[in-house]
């Protein structure tokens, strides 16, 4: 396990350094758009660019250690599946600022019931939400997957 552990891209402490990060929280939901949200976090977290994701279940579930983490970020980047924007009501409902906010089904995705996405549309989707976050031509880090 050691040996495997070395080779993980290590993600900063969000708890320690949130201050210094844009923290993204995404929904994760069990439709073609919530995987999509799932993996522009995922993505935009291994640029290496200063963003990180966050748990927002466990916003949802009231823990005031992530509460606190999205009240003291650098942005709050929240990237909602569907129209129903459950990771923005959550935000809402507990008073935290959203400075991003993004709905995966209102760019061109077709909300289906699957979790198999089309990696090229869910690749362009990150790009053009770093573009408008204003990550648009960083470098990419080493993403394995």
């Amino acid at each position: 396990m050691e040996e495997i552990e070395k080779n993980w891209n290590l993600l900063p402490g969000c708890h320690k350094e949130a201050e210094n990060l844009d923290i993204i929280f995404a929904c994760d939901g069990a439709a073609s758009v919530g995987q999509v949200a799932n993996y522009v976090a995922i993505d935009l977290t291994n640029r290496n660019i200063g963003a990180r994701m966050c748990c927002t279940a466990a916003i949802g579930a009231g823990s005031e250690t992530h509460i606190n983490i999205a009240k003291r970020a650098r942005k709050t980047i929240v990237i909602n599946g569907c129209a129903s924007r459950c990771v923005s009501k959550i935000f809402e409902k507990l008073g935290i600022k959203i400075d991003f906010e993004f709905v995966i089904q209102d760019m061109g995705v077709k909300k289906i019931p699957t979790l198999d996405i089309d990696n090229e549309e869910a690749k362009r989707i990150a790009d053009e939400i770093a573009e408008k976050v204003g990550y648009g031509g960083k470098t990419v880090s080493n993403n394995k997957n």
